[in-house]
């Protein structure tokens, strides 16, 4: 926001720049600059100035001179008239005989940034690449990359790369690494600076002249030169041992890097080199800097997914400090539950169960969280501790044990028993949504052993009209089912008052139509709804915390040294509070029971006069074939934000309109069009369709509401596709739905024609049920419409991977028949669930004629 006076403030400061007594001290004329670069940092307006300013930087005072460049450069874009003025005093300079002078000159005559100046500025750039002062020619290397910067369209001047190809053998170090950057920028479309043999050994040999940061970018471009004997490798890792170990932790992951690149096929020198780094790291996590020691503390876990035992004498390094920040507390306890083993178990509980009561909440769950996993190899113990963090009745710790608890009997069921008994009376302390829905899937999944499942149940259902979180009524509704088909007796008049409110007064459509699934899971029997609901208790196969498979090296080689391992954290955390644990991954592995997610087997059986269900139940087998026998999976992270989308679908559209679809499947992308039959799936919500979605870890980016034309929707995930036992391949895939609606607004005409009709009769009864007919026959002939129509679907993907991009779009389709399916038969069996529920004059509430339906 500009300075409130600063109309006032630049009169006054012309006033005094004009003003000829203060030209003439230069004292008082520096210190009026002075006051114009101060206004200026305080927001005000002093373009105004631009000519005054001019006339002040000829001088042979370098304090003004800084000052003036200052103020030029920051409003040169601004007045690129006068601009041209300043140009001779820069030239004028640049053949000053004080060196400072003259790197000062040219450093702002290519900060100025200007396209009308670049003529002016080539000659003095290309004297400075010859001068005789190292900081004239490190200022002219760094010149000429901004020069290309500003005309990145016009031709490269070989002669300007020859000559900075010439002075990466220049004397001074900086001068080396500036031409290095320099040329990476300038070649940026050939692939950047040139490596070769000579060049190679060069810059190792001057890598200890180099300051930290310059062996870091030395280091970085070195990765791309293969070494073509081995005598060779061994040569350039003998130079590179002294800056493995070096104190300084950016040279030593850099060097570390660069090792795991060139010894890929060399395991034992791979395993040395990360053994020497050991001491490096440690020393890094106890650094003052707290983002020094957070970045070591994430790639020792990254080392530690391939020699878990690398760390294990040292776990006492990474107990907790009292002052340190939460984040840095969290990352330490992931470290602690890799490093757990028979002889340190004891300790390390003791110390998690301390942070358990840390005044920052989030620390205190990643403790609990850590402690659970621990859970899964020694549950005796950590079921103890968890026991008794109960009993403090405090309630962010109570929601956090429970909701671990329920991840542990996932993986170990034979915790269940002291879980039921420890969860007894807990539900009077839990408020947080996340901590009730853990509770309820414990009641629901293990009612039969938890003697006031019931109770606790009812005490829901009696206040589910204040209930406010979506994710607690929709877990009731499943726990309450499931304890019904164990515990009949107690349970049926509460299931009857729910589905009443769900399905008679619930506004949100989620809830509603579960509660519809399942009262006509009910119409089935009894039997074929213990099929639905009782499913699988337990998942062993995600394994335990010892024994563990270890990954190769070359998993997470390429990563190291980036951002990537500092965004595993925050991927761990949002998978770990998805809900239940059912629901939390999605990775379709030849053993996995895929019927879980995508089978429409009970849809059929429910609907069996339905054709789409019979379609909806083909797609799910040629989805569980195709993952038989090409493992695939999806995932939502990294995640992408809704900017990150947009610009590459918008660049990628940009792409396919310019240069064709053949021209594009050259390159390593691929865009295809495909026209899928999914009647309906316009009409769906959109809160079932994002749940749908994410439910196979396919993220949905935005949607236009339900019946709006044209209806689109776009998608994005995550591919990892096996195309041997060691190369797993990862694509990202954008995805479009679109849907224009011509057959909806064909049938709309007939629709209103068969009502009219309807209106002319006198009998009430007759009209009401022909009305539903009629709707039901017009919905079905829009369905048939749509059919025809159908939904266009448009995928890009990047890296290309054509076996993957099938198996996606058949897991979608599969999707979208699913939700089509369900809407296409709604209408008729809303129609059919009224009649059913009022066609008795005897029963006088829903309550009723569904507590005579459980009984």
């Amino acid at each position: 926001m500009p300075y409130l006076g600063g109309e006032d403030t630049v009169r006054e400061l012309r006033r005094a720049l004009s003003n000829p007594n203060v030209q003439s001290d230069q004292l008082r004329y520096r210190n009026t600059i002075l006051k114009v670069i101060r206004a200026m940092s305080q927001g005000v307006d002093v373009s105004g100035l631009f000519s005054e300013m001019v006339k002040a930087c000829a001088t042979v005072d370098i304090v003004q001179k800084k000052l003036v460049y200052v103020f030029l450069c920051s409003y040169a874009a601004l007045n690129p008239e006068l601009s041209l003025l300043v140009i001779n005093t820069l030239r004028k300079d640049c053949q000053d005989p004080n060196p400072m002078v003259r790197s000062l000159a040219l450093r702002n005559m290519t900060n100025l940034r200007l396209p009308s100046l670049v003529e002016y500025v080539e000659q003095p750039l290309t004297a400075g690449l010859r001068d005789r002062a190292a900081c004239v020619r490190r200022v002219a290397v760094l010149g000429w990359a901004k020069l290309h910067n500003l005309q990145t369209s016009s031709e490269i001047d070989a002669a300007v790369v020859n000559e900075l190809y010439s002075l990466l053998r220049d004397p001074d170090p900086v001068v080396m690494v500036n031409c290095l950057r320099a040329l990476e920028e300038i070649l940026k479309e050939e692939g950047g600076v040139a490596i070769n043999k000579p060049i190679t050994h060069h810059l190792l040999n001057r890598l200890k002249d180099c300051d930290i940061w310059g062996q870091c970018e030395v280091l970085r471009i070195l990765q791309r030169y293969r070494p073509q004997s081995e005598d060779e490798l061994f040569d350039i890792l003998s130079l590179l041992d002294a800056s493995l170990v070096s104190p300084h932790p950016p040279v030593m992951a850099a060097t570390l890097s660069l090792f795991l690149s060139l010894c890929s096929g060399l395991p034992a020198v791979t395993l040395a080199a990360l053994e020497r780094v050991r001491g490096p790291l440690l020393a890094s996590c106890g650094s003052v800097s707290r983002e020094m020691r957070f970045s070591a503390l994430c790639h020792i876990q990254l080392l530690l997914r391939s020699l878990p035992g690398l760390m294990g004498a040292h776990y006492k390094r990474f107990f907790c400090g009292y002052a340190e920040p939460a984040y840095i507390k969290q990352r330490k306890m992931q470290v602690l539950v890799e490093l757990v083993n028979d002889e340190n178990v004891a300790m390390l509980l003791d110390e998690l169960r301390g942070y358990c009561t840390d005044v920052n909440t989030d620390t205190a769950h990643a403790a609990i969280s850590a402690i659970g996993r621990i859970g899964r190899s020694y549950s005796d113990k950590c079921l103890e501790i968890l026991t008794g963090l109960l009993g403090l009745k405090q309630e962010h710790i109570t929601s956090a044990v429970v909701q671990t608890m329920r991840d542990l009997v996932w993986v170990c069921p034979q915790c269940s028993d002291t879980v039921c008994v420890a969860v007894e009376g807990c539900e009077e302390t839990l408020q947080d949504s996340q901590g009730r829905q853990a509770l309820l899937w414990l009641l629901g999944v293990y009612g039969e052993r938890v003697s006031s499942a019931p109770y606790t149940l009812e005490v829901f259902i009696d206040g589910v009209r204040s209930e406010a979180s979506l994710g607690v009524k929709m877990e009731l509704l499943t726990a309450t089912m499931r304890l019904f088909l164990c515990r009949p007796a107690e349970t049926q008049d509460m299931l009857g008052r729910l589905l009443h409110y769900c399905i008679e007064e619930e506004t949100d459509m989620c809830v509603r139509d579960q509660a519809l699934l399942y009262y006509r899971l009910l119409h089935c029997g009894i039997e074929e709804t213990r099929k639905v609901l009782q499913g699988r208790r337990s998942d062993p196969s995600l394994g335990v915390l010892i024994g563990r498979p270890t990954e190769p090296i070359s998993q997470w080689a390429g990563s190291f040294n980036t951002l990537e391992p500092l965004r595993q954290g925050a991927i761990e955390a949002e998978s770990a509070s998805r809900g239940s644990p059912e629901h939390m991954t999605f990775d379709p592995k030849p053993n996995t029971d895929l019927s879980d997610t995508l089978n429409c087997s009970h849809v059929q059986m429910v609907h069996s006069g339905s054709d789409s269900a019979a379609q909806c139940t083909d797609s799910s087998a040629d989805v569980l074939a195709s993952s038989a026998t090409a493992p695939l999976s999806l995932s939502l992270s990294p995640a992408l934000s809704p900017e990150e989308f947009e610009r590459l679908w918008l660049r990628r559209q940009a792409l396919h309109a310019e240069q064709g679809l053949e021209k594009i499947e050259e390159e390593d992308y691929v865009c295809i069009e495909e026209c899928v039959q999914c009647p309906a799936i316009s009409h769906c919500s959109p809160q079932s369709l994002q749940a749908a979605m994410q439910l196979v870890n396919i993220q949905t980016m935005a949607f236009t509401p339900p019946h709006t034309l044209p209806w689109r929707v776009y998608l994005y995930t995550h591919t990892q596709h096996t195309h041997s036992a060691d190369t797993p391949h990862s694509t990202l895939i954008l995805g479009e739905l679109l849907y224009t609606g011509e057959a909806d607004q064909k049938t709309g005409v007939k629709k209103g024609g068969e009502r009219a009709v309807v209106e002319g009769r006198e009998d009430e009864r007759i009209k009401e049920e022909e009305e539903a007919t009629a709707e039901v026959l017009s919905g079905r002939e829009t369905m048939r419409n749509r059919e025809e129509e159908g939904v266009k679907v448009t995928l890009q993907q990047q890296p290309r991977d054509e076996k993957a991009l099938k198996g996606f779009l058949s897991i979608l389709t599969t999707v979208l028949h699913t939700l089509s399916s369900e809407k296409c038969d709604d209408i008729q069996e809303r129609r059919v669930f009224w009649q059913f529920c009022f066609s008795s004059r005897d029963c006088t509430s829903l309550a009723i004629q569904t507590s005579s339906l459980l009984a």
